[in-house]
C-alpha cells in the first residue's frame, strides 16, 4: 500500500479594494514593437477588508494551517505599463517552502480608444508572488492577463500552480470594477470537510463492519482470537471527488499457548534390539517446538544417531540397548509459553529357541523350496543357514538362489540337483544359540526330450510315435484325443519301454491327436502330435482323379436338384467358378484346360429353387507334373549388327503355357534356302532374351529359331525369322580393266564386273580413279553406277590436266565401303592448243621499233613447235605483219614502224595442234608505256546476297592497253586504317567500264576500290567506294562438329561448333540455331527446339523417355531462313528405374504365415532399361516398422509365396521392378491382405503388484502375437512343489486384464499360467512364480556378463550370466544394454529379454568393433542394479560399400573414396578396393574387368595401367577415348568384398590444357592472350575451342568471366577491362567429351588510362563570399592519381565581367579546399577532373552563394515583394517552367500569378501595385513538365499587400505623446526615444522573414541561378493574355474562380520592353537586360486572362 500523497489548501479572505484618489480612466493601445515601453508610477491607496489570510498544508502524518493578518490599507506606488497587447505570461519557480508575498498592486491605465474620461475605475492588474517547495521538481506559477480590451467584463482573478501532479489557477482580467465581489478563494487539492471522507476498514479484502470507532478512524478488536489473525486494511475516500483513495494495512497475529495432542505411557517395557517409538505431540499457536530430554539430558540425534525425532515429535529409537534404560521427557514450548510430560522406559532380553524347525523335503530340480526355521528370543535372534560348513544366507550373507525369508525360512529357488544335502538353521542372540537341521532331496526334471511329431501316414502302413524322457524312471500313458491308449486291446498297438508308441495297418480310425504323458518323481510332462492317414480311393464327398471330378449326391433340401457349382483354386489362388451348370444328376465330371505344373484344388456345392447351399470340403491339392512349353517364344525379332553378327532377341512365353519354371532357350539357325545344318545355341538362363550370334557369313541371309525348354523338354520352335548380315566391302577389284587416253583431258576406261561371291553385299557401283604421277593423294574420282547388262563397263574420267601423265585405276564399292583398286595403268592424255604466253613486255621503244619480251605459256598442253608474233596500227587489220618463231625465241625486234604511230602487237605459242591463245597489247611507238592511273567514279548498283555491280570510268592507261582489273575491298571492319582484301579480277577486258564482283559474303559490310594493270605494271588504287551492305541469306553450312551424350535417364547432351560471324549471312541478334529430335526407330513424333543465342554451343535436351535411342540433327538460322541440317547423330538416354509397379497385382492368403503374391508385367512404356527382376514390399499395416522385401530374380516369374509372416496379421504389400540402376516405383494402389488366424502366443508383462501371505494380485497384457481375436483367459495356478498335483483353473473374459487368487498359504512358493484363446484354441501359456511374503525386495544384479569367443560372429554375440538373489519376488524379465567404445553412451538392446534365461544373443551390432556389455533383472518391486560391465568384446570382420566418382583423365578413370578411413562402415580392416568397369553398348552389354586396389593409403585410385603403383591398373586397350563406360566400386577386407555401389556413368576424353599462354598488354582495356594447342596425344579427339577465364587480381574469383573461343581461333583479344588493373587468366580446351583442367593462372595488367570521374563533389560552409568544396576520389582510377584540376566561374558576368578560376591540387591528397572571395548572391558553376597520365572527365555543379542551403523565403523591398523556393521530385520527365498561384488568405480560390517561370531560375519579384492594397495574400509555386502540372508546393506564408506605414503615424502614438505631455516632462524624453526607435524599426521593417517553405513535392530541384524576375511598370502596346489553368478543374470552385475579379490583384498593363528602374540605390544585377516574350496559350475548358510581363534577369 502507498502512502497518501500530501495535500495543500490555500485560502484568501476576499479583500474590498479602492483607489483613492481617482484617476480619470484612459486605455492606451501600445506597439507590438519590442523595444517601446512607457512606465510612469503614482502613489496608491489601497485599502483591503477582511485583512486576513489563511493557509492549511495536510502532509501523510500532519498537518498544518496558519492565518496570517495583513494590513487595512496600503500606500503603493502607482506605476503605469506601456506594454504590446499581445498576451502576457510570466512564470515563476516555486521554492520547497511555502510562503506567500502579497505585493502592492501595480496600475495599468488602458484608456479605449477614442479618448475621453469614463466613470468607470482604472484597470487594475494584481501581481502575487507565490513561492512552494515540497519536493523536486520545483512547481511554476504562471499570471496570465486576458487579452480582452472590454471595460464591462466581470473582473476575475487567473492564478496557475502546478508542482508535483497538483495545479492551481487564478485569473484577474486587465479591467476591474472599483468594487471586487464579495469573496476570492485560492485552493490547493480542493480540500473537503471530514464529513465528506469516507473510511473503510477490511480484513483478507473483506469489509470489517464492527468495532469502528472514532469516525472509521480506530478499528477495536475484544477478546481477540486466533481466527482473528489476518491483514487489515483501511481506506480513505473522498466523496464527489477525482482525488483517487488511499490505503494502508498491517498484519495482526495472535498466539495460543501449546496443549498435548498425545502423550507417552507412564512405564513402557521393550526387548533389545528392538525398535520403540515413544508419542509425543503438541498443538498451539504458532506450533510448538518439541524437545526430548533423557534422564534431565537433552537428546541430540547427532551425537545418538540411534535417536530418531519424528516428523509429529514422537521419539524413534531403534536397536535398544541396556543402557537405554531411564526416564524420557517431552516439552512442548512456543511464544505463549511451555508443558512438559514423561514416560520411564525399560529393555529386557530373552535366549534364542527354534519353535519350528526345518523337516526333510524333496524338490524337483528348477521348482523352489522353502525350509522352515521359527525362533523366538529377545532381541530377535539372528538367522544364519548353513549346507555344512557354507554359510548360505545370513542377515549379511546371502548368495543367489538362496533367500532368507522375514520368518527365518530359507528358500531355494530355482533348485538344482547340486542342492541336495543337510541344512541347519541356527538362531542366535546375546542369550545364546540354538541350531535344527534338516536333509533336501532333489530330483531331475523330467522332460520329454524327442516328443512325437505330426505324421501323415498311407493307409495300411505303420506309424511310431516317439516320446524319449531324460533322468527318472518314468511312468508313459499315451492317451489319444483325451482317452487313454490300452496297447493291450489290439495286437496292432505296442508300446516300447522308451515310450515309442507303435501303430500298424493304420486306418481312417486312428486319425487322431496322441498326447504322451509322463509321470514320475521328478516331475510330468506331456506332449502331442496328430495322426493323419491318407486315404487311397476312399470318397467322403468329393474327391479328384486326375482331371475327373466325382462326389456323392447332396441332401437335396427337400427341395429338387438344379444344377451343381463346381469352383477352382490354382496354385491357392482365390476360388472361381469353373462349372457354373453342371447336370443334377450327374456324379462326377472330367475337368480340361488344366496347365501342367500347377495345383488344384476344387469343390462342389448344389443350387434348388431355394438359392445355393453350402460349398463341400475342397479336395486335396492336386500338383500337375510338368510339360514342355506349349507355346513358343514371343516377339522373335533379329537385326543384323556387323557383316558377321545377328542380334535376335525374343519374350517368354506366355506364362500359362510355360508349363513350369523355364530353365533356358535353344537357338536354332542356318544359311536360309541351303540344305545344310542347323546350328544351335543353349542359353541356360531363363531371364535371357537375347543373344548376339557371332562368326557368321558376310552379306548372307540366315533363319533363326528359338524354343523354350524346362525340365520337362524343349517346347515347340517359335516361326523362323530371317536375317541377313551385313553388307562387306568387296574383295577383289573389277577384272579386264583398260585405259586409254580419249582427249586432251579425258582418259577412258574399261571392265568386267567381279564376281558377285566377292561382292559381298549389294553392288553400289565403281570409283574409277586417276591420279599424277608423284601426287597419290590428289585423286579425281568418277562414281559409275553399275551396268547389270553389259559384260563390259565402260567409264569416262574428265577433267584431267592436257598433256600430263596419271595413272588410272578401277573398284567396286558396297554400302560399307570400297573394294580393293585395280592394278594401276600409266598413261598421258593428248596434245592439245598451248596456253597464253606469260608477261609480255616492250623495252627499247624507238620511233620505228621496238623490243617484244614474253615467257613459256603457264600451260603448254604439248610440245611447243614455235611462237607467232604480229603486229597492226590500231584498228586496221589490213597493215598486219606476223612472223613464225622458233621454240627457243622469247624476244623480237619490231621494226619498220611509223613514229607516233599505235600499234596493237600479238603473241601466241604453238604446238603441233596448233596456234594457242593470243596475247596482245597496245603501244605507240615513240612513246614509251607508264604506270596507269586509278580508276575513278566507281558507283555500285545491283547489291544482292553474294554479289555486287561495280560501274567505274578507266584511269589513265599508261599509255598501253590495260590487261586486268583489279577490285579490293575491306570486309567487315570498314576504316581508314583497316586492311584491303583482293576479291574479284577481271583479264583481257581493256574496254569494260562494269563488272559484277562475285562470292561476296551476306550480310556484310565492303567498301571497294579498284586498281588497272597495264604491261608496267598495277596503277595505286582509286578512291575508295560507299560503304555497302550485302543483302541476307539463310546461313550456307551447318554447325559442325555435333556431338551427342547421355546427360541423365530423361536427357541428352548436345554439342556443337557455334558458326564464325562470318557464315551468319545475317542479322546476328536473329542468329540462332534449331535441334530437332526424335526417336530413332519412328520417324513420327518429330520434337524441335529454337535456341536464339548465336554464341551457345549446347543443349540439354530435356523430358525424353529412359532407355529409349533418338536422332538428333542441328541447323542454324537467322532472320531470313534456315541452313542446311547437320548430319544426325544417335544417343540414347540413360537406363533408369521403372516409373510404376506392375499391373495386375494380387495376394492370397494360404495359412497363417504366408501369403501367395501375384503380378503382371510392367507396361513397355515405363521399364525404362531391361528388367533384372521383381521386389515384393510388405509391411504390417498397423505398425511403424520397416517394409521388408522379398527379392524375385528373373523377369519370367511372376508369383512369390511369401512366408514366414505373422499370424493373423493385416499385410500391406507391393509389388516392384527394378533394374541394374536399381528400384522402381511400387505399384499403386496397395494390396491389404490378412494371414489366417491361428492359436495365440503367450500373455506378455504378467506382474504381481500386490502380494500377501495369503492372495496375490495378478496383471497382464494381451499376447505380443495374439494371432486371431482374443476370446478368453485361462489361469492356471499351484504350488510349486513335487508333490502338489490339483491346481485351481479359471477362465476369465476376454477384456479382463488382472486377477486376485486368494487362500494361498503364507511364505509359500505358488506358479501361475496364464493362456489365451482364438477360434483356433487355447494358446502358448506364460508362467510366473511368487512368492507369498511381504517382504519383497529388488532383485541382486547377475553377475558380470560373459562373451565365449566362439559365440562371436559379425554382427552378434552371444552373453552368459548368472542370476542374483531375486528379493523374494521372481524376476519377471531382463534387461541387456551394451556401448560401443571408447566414447559412446549405453543403448537398451532389448528390455524383454526372458526370466529363465541366462544368455541372450545380441545382435544388430556393427562388424569389428569393440562392445561392453552389461544386465540388469527386474521383479514386481522394480530394478537391480546393473551387472557389472563385461569385458571389452570386438565383432568380427564384414564387408560394406561406399563410392563417390570422378573422372579427371582421358583414358584414365579416377575413383574417388570418402576419407578418412575409420569414418566409413567398411567393417574391419580395409585391405583394398575393386573397380568394375565396362564398355556401355546399349545393343550389348559386355562382362565387367575387375581391376583390384591392393592399398588403401590413398583417397584416389587412377585405373592408367602403371603397373609399378598398385593404384594404376589399367591396360592402354583397356579404356578408349570417347567411349562410355560404367563404373562400379566395391571394398573388402580379410573376411570377404562387399557389394558393390550404384552404377556410375563416365565419358572418357577431356582434353589436357592448352600451353604457352602468354599475355600482352596492347591498351589501358584491352588485353592480347595467345596460347598453344595441347600436344596431339592429349587432345582426346578433336578439339572444338577453347575457354579463356579471367578475373581482377584483387577481387580475386569474384569478378570471374568467361570468353569462349572456338577452332581455330589461338588467341583473343579481351576489351573492355579496367585501365591499370592486374588480371589472372586461365585457358581450357573442351572436345565432345566436356571441358578440360584449366592451365595454371597468367598475370598481365592493362596500361594506364584516364581516371574516371570524381565519385562525388560536395559543398559546405556556405557564405556570401566563401564555400569549403569537397570531392572524392575516382570510382575507377585507372593508374596513379597524380592530381586534380578545378576550374570555376560565375553562370552570369559580375559587374560585367565572367572570370574563370583554374586551380591545380598536386597529389591525390587533400580532397577538398576552401574558396573565397566570391561575389555575393552569384550563382558558380564548379568543375573538377582527376588526372593520372591525362585528365579524366569532370564533374560539375552549381552553388549560389548567399544564407545555408535550403532556407526559401520571401523578401520585400519597399514596393517589391520576392518569392524564393527550392526544387523537387521531377517526375518522369524534365521540369520546363514554373507556375505560382496566388489567393487571398481568406478565401480559398486559387489563380495563377505568374504563368511562365524559365526551369533555371528559383526565385521571382513581383511589384506589390500588381496585388490589391490592404488584403492578405499566399503564394505557392507549381512545377511543369511535358506530362502536365505537377504538385503544388505548401502555401506560403500570408503578407499583407499594403505599404508598412511607420509607428509613428498611428494614432495610438499621438495619444500616448498627449498624455506624457501633460503629466511630465519625461514624456518629452520618451517621445525623442520613440522617433530615435522609430528608424531602427523602419529598416527592420524592411523585410519581414516568414518560416520556411519547402516544396518537396514539387517536380523539379532546379540547379540554376536563382536569377529575380520584376515586373516593368512602364510597359506599352497592347495588352496580351494568358489561359487560366484550371489543373485542379475536379474542383468547382477552382474552375469558377476566373469567372470574377480577382480579388486584391489589379490587372497588369500591356507588355513593353522598357528596361525597368533599380528598386534599390545599388543596382541589384549588372549588365544588359533581354525581355523574355511570355507565349499566349488556352487550354479547352478555361477563358483568357491577361498575363503579367516579365523581364529574365541578364545571364
Amino acid at each position: 500500500m502507498s502512502p497518501p500523497p500530501p495535500s495543500l489548501s490555500l485560502s484568501l479572505s476576499p479583500p474590498f479594494l479602492s483607489l483613492s484618489p481617482p484617476t480619470p480612466s484612459l486605455s492606451l493601445p501600445l506597439s507590438p514593437s519590442p523595444s517601446l515601453s512607457l512606465s510612469v508610477s503614482l502613489p496608491l491607496h489601497l485599502c483591503l477588508s477582511p485583512p486576513s489570510l489563511s493557509l492549511s498544508l495536510f502532509l501523510p502524518s500532519h498537518s498544518l494551517s496558519v492565518s496570517l493578518p495583513l494590513p487595512r490599507c496600503l500606500s503603493l506606488p502607482f506605476s503605469l505599463s506601456l506594454s504590446p497587447p499581445p498576451p502576457l505570461s510570466v512564470s515563476l519557480p516555486l521554492p520547497l517552502c511555502l510562503t506567500l508575498h502579497f505585493s502592492p498592486p501595480s496600475l495599468s491605465l488602458s484608456p479605449p480608444p477614442p479618448l475621453s474620461l469614463s466613470p468607470s475605475p482604472p484597470s487594475v492588474s494584481l501581481s502575487l508572488s507565490l513561492s512552494l517547495s515540497l519536493f523536486s521538481p520545483p512547481p511554476t506559477l504562471s499570471l496570465s492577463p486576458s487579452p480582452s480590451l472590454d471595460a464591462s467584463l466581470s473582473p476575475s482573478l487567473s492564478l496557475s500552480l502546478s508542482f508535483l501532479s497538483l495545479s492551481l489557477s487564478l485569473s484577474l482580467s486587465p479591467l476591474l470594477s472599483l468594487c471586487l465581489p464579495p469573496s476570492v478563494s485560492l485552493s490547493l487539492l480542493s480540500p473537503r470537510p471530514l464529513i465528506k471522507m469516507v473510511i473503510t476498514w477490511r480484513k483478507d479484502g473483506v469489509v470489517v463492519s464492527t468495532g469502528i470507532r472514532d469516525f472509521g478512524r480506530r478499528l477495536t478488536i475484544s477478546l481477540p482470537a486466533v481466527s482473528d489473525s489476518g491483514y487489515y486494511e483501511c481506506e480513505a475516500t473522498l466523496r464527489s471527488s477525482t482525488v483517487p483513495p488511499v490505503n494502508a494495512g498491517a498484519y495482526l497475529h495472535v498466539l495460543d499457548h501449546p496443549q498435548f495432542v498425545k502423550e507417552p505411557v507412564q512405564h513402557i517395557s521393550a526387548e533389545m534390539e528392538k525398535v520403540v517409538d515413544i508419542p509425543c505431540q503438541a498443538r498451539g499457536v504458532p506450533q510448538p517446538d518439541i524437545v526430548w530430554y533423557k534422564d534431565a539430558v537433552v537428546i541430540s540425534p547427532v551425537k545418538m544417531p540411534r535417536y530418531r525425532v519424528l516428523v509429529g515429535g514422537s521419539l524413534q529409537i531403534n536397536g535398544l540397548l541396556p543402557d537405554d534404560t531411564g526416564m524420557f521427557q517431552c516439552f512442548a514450548r512456543n511464544l505463549a509459553g511451555e508443558i512438559q510430560t514423561n514416560t520411564y522406559l525399560a529393555v529386557t532380553s530373552i535366549a534364542p529357541n527354534i519353535t519350528a524347525g526345518p523337516a526333510d523335503s524333496a524338490v524337483i530340480d528348477g521348482m523352489s523350496v522353502i525350509l522352515h526355521c521359527e525362533t523366538s528370543g529377545a532381541p530377535r535372534p539372528a538367522i544364519t543357514w548353513q549346507k555344512g560348513e557354507r554359510v548360505l544366507a545370513s542377515g549379511s550373507v546371502q548368495l543367489p538362489r538362496f533367500t532368507l525369508l522375514e520368518s527365518g525360512s530359507l528358500l531355494v529357488s530355482p533348485s538344482h540337483l547340486s542342492d541336495a544335502g543337510t541344512y541347519t538353521c541356527m538362531a542366535s542372540n546375546s542369550r545364546g544359540i540354538d541350531e535344527a537341521a534338516a536333509d533336501l532331496l532333489v530330483w531331475a526334471r523330467t522332460r520329454i526330450t524327442k516328443p512325437p511329431v505330426d505324421q501323415s501316414v498311407i493307409k495300411g502302413t505303420k506309424a511310431v510315435m516317439s516320446c524319449g524322457v531324460t533322468h527318472d524312471p518314468s511312468v508313459y500313458v499315451w492317451e489319444k484325443s483325451g482317452s487313454v491308449v490300452d496297447v493291450s486291446t489290439s495286437p496292432r498297438l505296442r508300446l516300447d519301454p522308451d515310450g515309442t508308441l507303435h501303430l500298424s495297418q493304420t486306418w481312417s480310425g486312428d486319425i487322431g491327436t496322441y498326447t504322451c504323458r509322463v509321470t514320475s518323481v521328478g516331475g510330468n510332462d506331456s506332449r502331442s502330435a496328430h495322426l493323419r492317414v491318407r486315404l487311397t480311393s476312399h470318397l467322403v464327398e468329393i474327391s479328384l482323379l486326375v482331371s475327373h471330378s466325382v462326389w456323392r449326391c447332396a441332401f437335396d433340401g427337400n427341395s429338387p436338384l438344379i444344377r451343381y457349382i463346381l469352383e477352382v483354386s490354382e496354385n491357392n489362388a482365390p476360388w472361381t467358378v469353373l462349372l457354373a451348370n453342371i447336370e443334377p444328376e450327374w456324379t462326377g465330371v472330367t475337368v480340361g484346360g488344366l496347365i501342367p505344373a500347377r495345383s488344384y484344388q476344387f469343390r462342389l456345392c448344389a443350387v434348388n429353387d431355394v438359392g445355393r447351399g453350402q460349398f463341400s470340403k475342397e479336395t486335396d491339392r492336386l500338383s500337375l507334373p510338368e510339360e514342355p512349353p506349349s507355346a513358343p517364344p514371343q516377339t522373335v525379332i533379329a537385326s543384323g549388327r556387323t557383316n558377321q553378327s545377328i542380334m535376335i532377341q525374343w519374350q517368354p512365353p506366355p506364362e500359362s503355357h510355360q508349363n513350369g519354371p523355364l530353365q533356358g532357350y535353344i537357338i536354332r539357325y542356318c544359311l536360309s534356302g541351303l540344305p545344310v545344318d542347323c546350328q544351335m545355341k543353349n542359353i541356360t538362363r531363363p531371364d535371357q532374351n537375347n543373344l548376339l550370334l557371332e562368326d557368321l557369313i558376310i552379306w548372307t541371309n540366315y533363319e533363326m529359331e528359338v524354343a523354350a525348354y524346362n525340365r520337362a523338354g524343349r517346347g515347340t520352335y517359335s516361326h523362323k525369322v530371317t536375317e541377313w548380315t551385313l553388307q562387306g566391302v568387296p574383295t577383289v577389284p573389277p577384272g579386264n580393266v583398260q585405259a586409254e587416253p580419249f582427249n586432251s583431258s579425258t582418259v577412258r576406261l574399261t571392265w568386267s564386273a567381279p564376281s558377285p561371291q566377292f561382292i559381298n553385299g549389294i553392288n553400289q557401283g565403281y570409283k574409277l580413279l586417276a591420279w599424277e604421277a608423284g601426287q597419290e593423294e590428289d585423286v579425281t574420282m568418277v562414281t559409275v553406277r553399275p551396268n547389270f547388262q553389259d559384260s563390259v563397263h565402260v567409264g569416262y574420267v574428265t577433267g584431267l590436266k592436257k598433256f600430263t601423265e596419271y595413272y588410272t585405276s578401277v573398284l567396286c564399292f558396297t554400302t560399307p565401303g570400297d573394294g580393293p583398286r585395280s592394278p594401276p595403268h600409266r598413261l598421258r592424255t593428248h596434245e592439245d592448243k598451248p596456253g597464253a604466253v606469260g608477261h609480255l613486255s616492250f623495252t627499247e621503244i624507238l620511233d620505228t621499233s621496238l623490243k617484244v619480251s614474253w615467257k613459256d605459256p603457264n600451260e603448254k598442253n604439248g610440245v611447243l613447235t614455235g611462237y607467232r608474233i604480229s603486229w597492226e596500227e590500231f584498228n586496221r587489220t589490213n597493215t598486219r605483219v606476223t612472223h613464225y618463231l622458233p621454240n627457243l625465241t622469247q624476244e623480237y625486234r619490231v621494226t619498220g614502224l611509223t613514229a607516233l604511230t599505235t600499234y596493237t602487237i600479238q603473241v601466241a605459242g604453238m604446238t603441233s595442234k596448233g596456234q594457242g591463245q593470243l596475247s596482245s597489247s597496245t603501244i605507240s611507238s615513240g612513246v614509251p608505256p607508264e604506270m596507269p592511273g586509278p580508276p575513278t567514279n566507281i558507283a555500285i548498283s545491283n547489291i544482292g546476297p553474294r554479289s555486287v555491280a561495280l560501274q567505274f570510268k578507266p584511269g589513265y592507261d599508261g599509255k598501253t592497253s590495260i590487261s586486268r582489273w583489279q577490285v579490293e575491298a575491306q570486309i567487315g571492319i570498314i576504316g581508314e586504317n583497316e586492311e584491303w582484301v583482293m576479291v574479284h579480277q577481271l583479264p583481257n577486258e581493256p574496254d569494260a567500264r562494269s563488272l559484277e564482283v562475285l562470292d561476296l559474303n551476306p550480310y556484310t559490310s565492303y567498301r571497294f576500290r579498284m586498281r588497272q594493270v597495264n604491261i608496267v605494271g598495277t596503277s595505286p588504287p582509286s578512291q575508295p567506294s560507299r560503304k555497302i551492305q550485302t543483302l541476307q541469306a539463310p546461313p550456307d553450312i551447318s554447325p559442325y562438329n555435333v556431338t551427342l551424350r547421355t546427360a541423365s535417364e530423361t536427357s541428352l547432351w548436345l554439342r556443337w561448333v557455334p558458326l564464325p560471324e562470318w557464315e551468319y549471312n545475317g542479322d546476328q541478334e536473329l542468329v540462332g540455331y534449331r535441334v530437332q529430335y526424335s526417336r530413332e526407330t519412328s520417324k513420327e513424333g518429330v520434337l524441335s527446339h529454337v535456341i536464339s543465342d548465336r554464341l551457345e554451343r549446347e543443349f540439354t535436351i530435356e523430358d525424353l523417355e529412359e532407355w529409349t535411342e533418338y536422332e538428333v540433327r542441328v541447323q542454324a538460322i537467322n532472320g531470313l531462313g534456315s541452313g542446311p541440317w547437320s548430319q544426325p547423330v544417335q544417343g540414347r538416354t540413360r537406363e533408369s528405374v521403372p516409373s510404376c509397379g506392375p499391373t495386375n497385382v494380387s495376394a492370397f492368403a494360404t495359412t497363417s504365415s504366408s501369403i501367395l503374391v501375384r503380378w503382371g508385367e510392367v507396361p513397355q512404356t515405363d521399364r525404362n532399361g531391361l528388367i533384372l527382376g521383381y521386389k515384393v514390399v510388405y509391411k504390417d499395416r498397423g505398425s511403424d516398422s520397416v517394409p521388408q522385401y522379398w527379392e524375385v530374380e528373373g523377369n519370367t516369374s511372376h508369383s512369390v509365396q511369401l512366408s514366414g509372416l505373422g499370424k493373423y496379421v493385416l499385410y500391406e504389400i507391393q509389388v516392384l521392378a527394378f533394374t541394374r540402376i536399381g528400384d522402381g516405383r511400387s505399384s499403386r494402389p496397395s494390396i491389404l491382405e490378412r494371414t489366417l488366424d491361428d492359436v495365440p502366443g503367450p500373455p506378455v508383462g504378467i506382474l504381481f503388484p500386490e502380494v500377501r501371505t495369503g492372495s496375490v494380485r495378478l496383471i497382464w497384457q494381451p499376447p505380443a502375437q495374439p494371432n486371431g481375436i482374443i476370446l478368453a483367459y485361462q489361469i492356471t495356478h499351484r504350488r510349486n512343489t513335487s508333490n502338489s498335483n490339483a491346481a485351481t483353473v479359471d477362465v476369465l473374459s476376454p477384456s479382463a486384464r488382472q486377477y486376485t487368487a486368494s487362500g494361498l498359504k503364507p511364505e509359500s512358493v505358488y506358479v501361475f499360467r496364464l493362456t489365451a484363446q482364438t477360434r483356433k484354441g487355447w494358446g502358448e501359456a506364460a508362467e510366473a512364480l511368487v512368492v507369498t511374503t511381504e517382504k519383497r525386495a529388488r532383485p541382486q544384479p547377475a553377475s558380470c556378463p560373459t562373451v565365449p569367443q566362439e559365440d562371436v560372429q559379425a554382427r552378434s554375440v552371444m552373453l552368459s550370466w548368472e542370476p542374483g538373489s531375486d528379493g523374494l519376488s521372481p524376476v519377471r524379465y531382463y534387461t541387456v544394454q551394451y556401448r560401443e567404445l571408447p566414447d559412446s553412451n549405453w543403448t537398451v538392446h532389448s528390455a524383454s529379454v526372458n526370466h529363465e534365461a541366462s544368455s541372450y544373443i545380441v545382435d544388430s551390432l556393427k562388424p569389428f568393433t569393440s562392445y561392453q556389455f552389461r544386465v540388469k533383472a527386474t521383479n514386481d518391486i522394480g530394478d537391480s542394479e546393473y551387472s557389472q560391465e563385461s569385458e571389452a568384446v570386438t565383432t568380427l570382420q564384414d564387408g560394406k560399400d561406399i563410392m563417390e566418382m570422378r573422372l579427371t583423365d582421358s583414358v584414365a578413370l579416377q575413383t574417388r573414396f570418402p576419407k578418412p578411413f575409420s569414418n566409413l562402415l567398411i567393417n574391419g580392416v580395409l585391405l583394398g578396393f575393386r573397380v568394375r568397369y565396362r564398355e556401355l553398348q546399349y545393343d550389348r552389354l559386355r562382362s565387367f574387368t575387375i581391376r583390384t586396389i591392393n592399398s588403401p593409403a590413398s583417397n584416389w585410385a587412377e585405373l592408367t595401367g602403371d603397373p609399378d603403383n598398385s593404384f594404376r591398373v589399367s591396360p592402354p586397350t583397356d579404356l578408349s577415348k570417347h567411349k562410355r563406360y560404367e563404373i562400379r566400386l566395391s571394398v573388402y577386407n580379410a573376411v570377404g568384398e562387399g557389394p558393390t555401389s550404384t552404377p556410375q556413368e563416365v565419358f572418357v576424353g577431356e582434353a589436357a590444357p592448352p600451353q604457352s599462354v602468354t599475355i600482352q598488354s596492347s591498351t589501358a582495356t584491352q588485353l592480347d592472350v595467345t596460347w598453344s594447342p595441347p600436344p596431339l596425344d592429349s587432345q582426346n579427339g578433336d578439339i572444338q575451342g577453347y575457354k579463356i577465364y579471367f578475373w581482377e587480381f584483387q577481387l580475386q574469383n569474384e569478378t570471374e568471366r568467361l570468353r569462349t573461343m572456338f577452332l581455330p581461333e589461338l588467341g583473343v583479344k579481351i576489351k573492355n577491362l579496367t585501365g591499370y588493373t592486374t588480371y589472372m587468366i586461365s585457358v581450357a580446351a573442351f572436345n565432345a567429351a566436356g571441358d578440360g583442367p584449366r592451365s595454371p593462372p597468367t598475370r598481365g595488367r592493362t596500361q594506364q588510362a584516364a581516371p574516371s570521374r570524381p565519385s562525388f563533389l560536395h559543398f559546405s560552409e556556405l557564405t556570401t563570399t566563401s564555400v569549403n568544396m569537397s570531392w572524392g576520389e575516382p570510382g575507377q582510377a585507372n593508374g596513379i592519381i597524380e592530381g586534380y584540376r578545378l576550374v570555376y566561374e560565375p553562370c552570369t558576368p559580375v559587374d560585367g565581367v565572367s572570370k574563370i578560376v583554374t586551380v591545380d591540387v598536386k597529389g591525390s591528397t587533400p580532397l577538398w579546399m576552401k574558396i573565397k572571395d566570391l561575389a555575393d548572391g552569384v550563382t558558380y558553376n564548379f568543375r573538377i577532373r582527376a588526372k593520372t597520365l591525362t585528365y579524366g572527365p569532370e564533374v560539375e555543379a552549381n552553388i549560389t552563394t548567399g544564407p545555408g542551403e535550403g532556407e526559401p523565403f520571401i523578401s520585400r523591398y519597399g514596393t517589391a515583394l520576392t518569392l524564393h523556393w527550392t526544387s523537387g521530385d521531377p517526375g518522369r520527365a524534365p521540369i520546363t517552367r514554373y507556375v505560382i498561384e496566388a489567393r487571398p488568405s481568406d478565401e480559398g480560390l486559387w489563380d495563377i500569378l505568374i504563368k511562365d517561370i524559365p526551369k533555371e531560375v528559383t526565385s521571382y519579384t513581383l511589384n506589390l501595385d500588381m496585388l490589391r492594397e490592404g488584403v492578405t495574400y499566399d503564394f505557392r509555386v507549381i512545377g511543369v513538365n511535358d506530362y502536365g502540372y505537377g504538385s503544388p508546393s505548401a502555401p506560403s506564408p500570408s503578407i499583407s499587400a499594403q505599404k508598412v506605414s511607420p509607428f509613428y503615424e498611428e494614432w495610438w502614438f499621438l495619444v500616448v505623446i498627449a498624455l506624457v505631455g501633460l503629466i511630465f516632462i519625461l514624456l518629452l524624453v520618451f517621445i525623442l526615444i520613440i522617433r530615435g526607435q522609430s528608424k531602427k524599426y523602419t529598416k527592420k521593417a524592411d523585410s519581414v522573414f516568414i518560416p520556411q517553405l519547402k516544396p518537396l513535392f514539387l517536380l523539379v530541384r532546379l540547379q540554376g541561378s536563382d536569377s529575380e524576375y520584376e515586373v516593368d511598370q512602364n510597359r506599352d502596346g497592347q495588352q496580351k493574355t494568358h489561359s487560366f489553368v484550371n489543373h485542379y478543374i475536379s474542383d468547382p470552385t477552382y474552375y469558377n474562380s476566373w469567372r470574377r475579379q480577382q480579388k486584391g490583384v489589379s490587372r497588369p498593363p500591356a507588355y513593353g520592353y522598357t528596361q525597368p528602374e533599380p528598386l534599390h540605390p545599388q543596382p541589384l544585377i549588372s549588365g544588359s537586360h533581354r525581355p523574355v516574350t511570355s507565349s499566349s496559350s488556352s487550354l479547352r475548358g478555361s477563358s483568357v486572362l491577361h498575363s503579367l510581363p516579365v523581364l529574365m534577369a541578364p545571364d
